[in-house]
């Protein structure tokens, strides 16, 4: 095991008891992958607050939003033939797909980025407008300049589609739409203009040709994205096997852009992992772990609604210090600290395939 993550000992530092619910007659049943950022000296999360109403026995509900933000129940008989329930994040009923969970973001605070709570009067960032009826997921927070760009997860019965909000001051946001149509998701920009344009990561799905790659988009004004190349396949035999995802912004580093990204198997064991790009040719994939550098260990990783989980989508930077956000087991939210230069360092980088 290559496992280089130091938890922090008070993990999880947050589960879903310690969040309200949204509307009554909701329960929280999730707290999931968060964006991170730093704003006016503080640490935030943006995490994804998964809900469903309180379950009655002999009957199955979730909820929807109507296009225009209302909250919908629905309910079925548990026992109901066109009721598939095998799989506890979707639901199928008659041939129509939901989600088990509706996820809206919300945001809290840490003065030591350890202890974190919701400030007063803060009000969640949820769905809005008919692709986001299933709510809204696992959002990347890219800090450009003064603004703040959070790319996410659309969910609707359309599909599954990246959106764009912007901010200055966490208070007002422009809703730029969608800017990667479905099925696509794992979005991450790059900080920074390269040679003057904008870079992404973006994971679009073709299981039946092809998989769930990670691809780099680029683009003039982070709407309008094109010149599409694939950079990492998953890899048969592999911890990241069955599909891979990028995790948060990329990192500038003398060595090149450091991107985490998360991998699974088709067991659903979802690791940590790590590749290599050129710093001024992102598509140039320089090194790519071969073993995760960091797997599920604790049993708030391997167990929870959804065990053998850890995924990140948000991590801050100090120096060589760097600090992972990540959700476990799709239950409770945790933190790690790495040191870059020993994922750099590390034989499984340096000896890892390039593709």
């Amino acid at each position: 095991m290559s496992d280089l993550a130091r938890r922090f000992g008070k993990n999880p530092i947050l589960k879903p008891q310690d969040l309200r619910p949204s509307a009554e007659g909701m329960e929280v049943t999730c707290l999931l992958n968060p964006g991170v950022f730093r704003f006016e000296g503080k640490t935030w999360l943006l995490v994804r607050v998964a809900e469903r109403p309180a379950q009655i026995a002999g009957k199955t509900s979730f909820p929807i939003l109507r296009p225009d933000g209302r909250l919908e129940i629905l309910e079925f008989r548990s026992d109901d033939p066109r009721l598939d329930l095998t799989d506890p994040r979707v639901i199928s009923f008659d041939g129509q797909d939901y989600l088990t969970t509706l996820s809206h973001l919300r945001l809290l605070s840490s003065e030591d980025g350890v202890h974190f709570a919701e400030p007063e009067h803060s009000r969640p960032l949820i769905g809005m407008g008919e692709l986001e009826t299933y709510g809204i997921e696992d959002c990347r927070v890219a800090q450009i300049e003064a603004v703040y760009y959070l790319t996410y997860t659309q969910v609707s019965s359309n599909g599954v589609g990246v959106g764009l909000r912007i901010t200055r001051d966490w208070k007002h946001f422009e809703h730029a739409g969608m800017i990667f149509s479905p099925h696509n998701k794992d979005c991450a920009l790059f900080e920074e203009r390269i040679g003057g344009k904008y870079y992404a990561l973006h994971r679009p799905s073709s299981p039946e040709l092809g998989g769930n790659y990670i691809w780099l988009a680029e683009s003039p004004d982070l709407l309008h994205w094109g010149n599409h190349r694939c950079l990492a396949h998953s890899r048969e035999g592999c911890w990241d096997s069955a599909r891979v995802g990028a995790g948060a912004a990329p990192i500038k580093t003398a060595a090149g852009w450091l991107e985490i990204y998360h991998g699974a198997t088709k067991e659903n064991r979802y690791c940590l992992g790590a590749l290599l790009l050129d710093l001024n040719e992102p598509w140039r994939v320089l090194a790519r772990s071969e073993t995760p550098i960091m797997e599920p260990a604790a049993d708030y990783e391997t167990e929870g609604f959804f065990g053998q989980v850890i995924f990140t989508n948000g991590h801050v930077v100090d120096g060589d210090t760097l600090t992972v956000y990540y959700g476990a087991a799709d239950s409770v939210i945790c933190g790690a600290t790495f040191s870059i230069r020993s994922i750099l360092d590390s034989p499984a980088l340096a000896s890892g395939a390039k593709s």
